[in-house]
């Protein structure tokens, strides 16, 4: 079993910047997909960047292309969500998950291997 833990999330001010850290824990997830999700109230969850770990090929939405990176250290299990130039509508729950492959987290999301409890970011304009 795999456990995910992310960190990192606060009260930021528009335009201002947060970096999140997802650290996975358990056995080995191997080559994967890490891919980051969020969730605003009353709207539905988005996919929001992934990585993949095998050979670093990285997917970001159209809203946060040019603001968001995506990492991953594989020595430390850990992948990392840097957000630049933050603006209000990024406020949300954000969540780091397990998928398979990039296709699986962009065509398939419900298809996750694992799944974190989630880091609140919230941007004040």
């Amino acid at each position: 079993q795999v456990q995910l833990v992310e960190s990192g999330g606060g009260l930021v001010q528009a335009g201002g910047s947060l970096r999140l850290s997802c650290a996975a824990s358990g056995r080995t997830v191997g080559s994967c997909a890490l891919g980051w999700l969020r969730q605003a109230p009353g709207k539905e969850r988005e996919g929001v960047s992934c990585i993949s770990t095998a050979d670093n090929i990285t997917y970001y939405e159209d809203s946060v292309a040019g603001r968001f990176t995506i990492s991953s250290d594989n020595a430390k299990n850990t992948v990392y969500l840097l957000m630049n130039s933050l603006k209000p509508e990024d406020t949300a729950v954000y969540y780091c998950a397990v998928y398979d492959t990039i296709a699986t987290f962009l065509y398939r999301q419900s298809q996750y291997d694992y799944w974190g409890q989630g880091t609140q970011v919230t941007v004040s304009s």
